[in-house]
Parts: structure tokens; sequence; C-alpha cells
């Protein structure tokens, strides 16, 4: 059986198979044809099983056994057919936590419960050694960075980008989208509309998340009064640092022995005057990558055809690099994020610094609420509308229709890499979902 997707809107502009697994009903005949009833497959009986599951790409049919009386039918699917777009809190919402309160209480009365008095040896990275499998995995992320900032240079000069003067949105594509999203100054004299512009800069697009960079990853923590005196860098950069990277010019205390720790916070330097010396030429380095200046990159020939098409191929796969090698530092290295503005802090404890000024800010004095981070935290995707392939501009009345995708993601699609999209961006992409050609059109979906 060759199976064929096509899109059927009944009460959404979704197509029938969502997100879960729905039960499709039989045919009432017999059961050799389950699926005569389903509307959002097409098969074909002349083809095999395996052309209908390549054709599926990913779906699973299988039958529930129990209810084969029934003929029911189930598919499943490791993501979404589609998925809603990324929710966008205000400035008076708190971030929710990864993980909820009572979660982690009853995680740490089950710890306590299990160890009894014992004491718990301290592993890497808390003992202040480093986890000797992911110094690759960091130097491949701070690599993949450079690359993915040098690739969108260059690509940013075939692929327009448009950025509203007023906010921070942005948009991929010659023009900016009609939509009145603009929440800037003076946005209500404009009635919300963007006022666009383009823009050459990788910072609209790869966003860099800055944070305080620490000399001693386990030393005391950043008092206020020294908050203009600690140098500031990019915080995927003093992830890897203290991953095990070392950056000329970023100094930070690396140990040979584990502490000892006197309290929950003092913790004492072992003796480490009986090893010997390491041997700078001896260690085994990977050479860093270093960004091309602006002035070079404007030098250099215009990138055409199949030369696009691999420079976004390129650009995807380190993209890919950085967030997944990023997400697995995040696992074993501690990175913090303020409950309330987008303060970042890489280490075990946040800085003491009071310089946030999210809403009611006052009443904590400008101290920070610190939580445990995740990947959009630290490597945000910047969201933007997904522009359809054959569409040329966005239209206002069919907003419901259109997909997003992270802004790295749709400059790689719109230069060529349509193909290389990974499965687990199409789902807020909505790339199966048929857009109507005319207004009239768009009113017939009920």
């Amino acid at each position: 059986m060759a199976a064929e997707l096509f899109m059927t809107m009944r009460s959404s502009p979704f197509p029938l198979l969502p997100s879960s697994s729905p039960v499709l009903p039989s045919s009432s005949h017999k059961f050799a044809s389950p699926f005569s009833q389903f509307w959002g497959l097409r098969f074909d009986c002349s083809s095999s099983t395996n052309k209908v599951k390549d054709q599926l790409n990913a779906y699973l049919i299988r039958p529930h056994f129990r209810n084969a009386c029934k003929g029911k039918m189930v598919i499943t699917c490791n993501y979404p057919q589609n998925a809603d777009l990324p929710r966008q809190y205000s400035k008076r919402e708190k971030k929710p936590f990864p993980v909820p309160v009572l979660e982690l209480r009853r995680r740490a009365r089950e710890r306590l419960k299990s160890l009894k008095g014992k004491k718990v040896p301290s592993f890497p990275p808390r003992n202040g050694l480093l986890v000797k499998k992911l110094i690759p995995v960091a130097y491949g992320v701070i690599n993949a960075r450079v690359t993915l900032i040098n690739c969108l240079k260059k690509l940013m000069r075939v692929v327009p980008v448009q950025a509203c003067k007023f906010c921070n949105e942005i948009h991929v594509g010659p023009t900016g989208h009609p939509f009145r999203t603009c929440r800037g100054v003076r946005a209500s004299q404009r009635n919300g509309m963007h006022d666009w512009a383009r823009t050459f800069s990788t910072e609209d697009i790869f966003p860099p998340m800055e944070c305080f960079h620490l000399a001693d990853r386990l030393g005391p923590r950043i008092p206020h009064h020294e908050r203009f005196s600690t140098p500031r860098v990019p915080a995927l950069i003093e992830l890897c640092i203290q991953a095990g990277v070392d950056v000329p010019g970023l100094p930070t205390k690396r140990r040979r022995k584990p502490v000892i720790r006197i309290g929950r916070t003092e913790i004492l330097d072992a003796n480490e005057d009986d090893l010997p010396d390491l041997n700078p030429d001896e260690q085994n380095k990977i050479p860093l990558l270093e960004i091309i200046p602006d002035e070079e990159i404007s030098g250099l020939p215009l990138p055409m055809g199949e030369e696009v098409a691999e420079l976004a191929k390129e650009t995807i796969e380190a993209w890919e690099i950085v967030r997944n090698g990023a997400e697995r530092l995040m696992k074993k290295y501690c990175v913090r994020v303020c409950g309330y503005c987008p303060e970042l802090h890489v280490g075990p404890t946040g800085h003491k610094a009071q310089n946030c000024g999210a809403h009611k800010h006052q009443q904590r004095n400008g101290q920070h609420g610190w939580q445990a981070a995740v990947i959009e935290d630290l490597v945000p995707g910047r969201y933007v509308w997904h522009v359809p392939e054959g569409e040329g501009e966005l239209q206002r009345e069919l907003k419901s229709f259109y997909g997003q995708a992270p802004a790295v993601v749709e400059v790689c699609v719109q230069a060529g890499a349509g193909a290389e999209v990974p499965e687990k961006y199409r789902t807020t992409m909505r790339l199966d979902v048929g857009i109507p050609e005319s207004l009239k059109e768009a009113e017939m979906v009920v």
C-alpha cells in the first residue's frame, strides 16, 4: 500500500494528524482495507508495506491486536506533525521552572532518605576536576560557533534579513512581514506596524548572551561592587572554558586533585606539589578557529549557485553542533538564568550583582531570581515567520496558516537548504499545511 499525505482542513489550518496518536476508524466492510475511512491518507493497494513506511517518513502504522475486531489503528511519530508556536512571555511574567518546585522537593527528600547520614563522594565537575570525555565536545562547540558566525556573515549578503527599528523583531526576506506586532517606542501611533530596515549583523540572528567570566569556578560569588571590574564574555564561550577549553586572554584555574570540602560552601585546595609539572607542548590541544572580520567578508565575491547551497548546509550543521553540544555540557556544568530577566551565569551559584531591572525589581532590591537554565536561554532560537516556497510576501489575513522557524534555519532554507531541514523544526514550520490562494478560499475553512 502506497500512502500519500494530503491536506484536509476542517476546524483548523492543521492536517488531520495531530500530535497525539489518534485512533483511526476502520472500514465497515472487510478488515483487509482498514484505512478506507481515514480522510488524512490516500492508499494504493498495489504497493508493498515497506513503500508505505518510506512515504510516511517516520510514521509507524501498527494495529491494536486487542481491538482487532474493531479494526482500530494507531499512528505514532518521534515528532508531532504540527506543533504550537513558541510562547512569548510578557515582561511581567516569571519564567517557568524546567522542573517544577514540588518535583525538586520530592527528589531532595528521596535523596536525603537514601543517604541516611552517609557522606557521598563528589564527582567531576563538582570536585573541581574536569569531565574528560566532554573536553572534545567543548572544543567542537566553540569551533562550531565560529563557523556559524562566519557562514552567517556570508549568507546575509545573499539572503536579506530585515530588522525593526523600534523593537527586536526580525524577518528573513526581501521585505518585512505585515503583521502588527511591534511593541517598541510609539508603537500605538503606528498601529503596531514595524519599520523595517535591512541588517547585516549576525547578532540579530545569533545573539551573544553574555555573562561574567569566572577565574575560579568554585571560588567565591561575585559581589555587587565587582560587577564592573569582572570581565563579561559570551555565555557559550564561558561554558566551554569551564568545560576544558583554554582561550587566550581568559585565564581560569585548573585543578589536578579533587578539592577538600570543609562545609557547604567552604572548600580547600589539595596539595599538588608532589605532581610533576605539565609540559604545554605535550598537551593535546585542538586549534581554535577565528572569526573573520567584516572588512574581509565585504572584500570577498558574492557566493553563487551551488556555493550558496553548500554554505547553507554547513551553517545548519554548525547550528546543530552548537545546540546539541551545549545541551550536553549543560547536563554536567551548571548554567543559571534569572527568572525575571535574560541574565545568565555559568557556575554552581549565581552572582550577587544587583542589576536586575525586570518587573518589580524594587521589591527584590535588584537581586536576580536564579533558576536552572534551558538551551533556549543559552542559545536562543530567535523564531521568525517562515515564508513558504513560492510565496513572495506574507498576507496579514492568512497569519494562522504560517509557521515559524529559528532565524538561522530560515536563512538556510531560503538560501537553498530546504531538503536539509532537521525533522524537529518541521513541526513549527507547518510545512504540511496548505496555504489558501485567496482570502475567499481561507474563509471557506470551517
